[in-house]
């Protein structure tokens, strides 16, 4: 995932999971991917962007707090948040805000 997420006027909600990873890496990028494309399926999505060095953060963006908990209990979420507890996280943190203002700048090529 490359590039900002293209998020509708404010107010939204932000999901914030921050991570650290423990040296096992077996499925996970395949589970990453496939948790980003399903949730980009769920109502209420409005996209999502990513980064690691050291410590990951994924900042999902929605709608509403109701999609954000749908989604939180998405059962195939469920046990991708069950692996990462046993063996992709050494510790992670989840924060969810509500986003009241943005603003973007785009260089001109």
């Amino acid at each position: 995932m490359s590039k900002i997420a293209n998020t509708p006027q404010p107010p939204y909600y932000a999901v914030i999971f921050t991570s650290i990873r423990t040296e096992e890496a077996n499925g996970y990028d395949a589970m990453a991917e496939k948790m980003l494309a399903l949730a980009a399926d769920q109502p209420g999505f409005l996209g999502a962007e990513s980064a690691r060095e050291g410590v990951g953060i994924t900042i999902s963006y929605w709608a509403d707090l109701e999609a954000i908990q749908q989604w939180k209990n998405h059962a195939e979420h469920l046990i991708a948040q069950k692996l990462g507890r046993e063996k992709w996280y050494a510790s992670f943190t989840t924060r969810i805000a509500r986003v009241e203002r943005d603003y973007s700048w785009v260089e001109k090529i």
